[in-house]
């Protein structure tokens, strides 16, 4: 899908350099697709800690060495 958007250069530098891409598509494709993932990954660790999920395998310990 395309889209236009606005943009300032000093935060669209900021985005390629810190995603490591050369082109502007690309690098805010990886940006907005990182921030959508650790969006994901809080709401389940909030999940996890009020005990939805009150049988999940896995310790605290386990989930934090899991998402670095």
């Amino acid at each position: 899908m395309r889209i236009t958007i606005d943009i300032d250069e000093v935060t669209l530098d900021q985005v390629i350099k810190y995603t490591g891409e050369t082109k502007k598509g690309p690098a805010l494709v990886k940006a907005a697709s990182e921030f959508v993932r650790r969006q994901l990954n809080r709401e389940f660790a909030t999940k996890v800690m009020e005990g939805e999920f009150a049988d999940y395998p896995m310790t605290n310990d386990e989930i934090e060495d899991f998402d670095r």
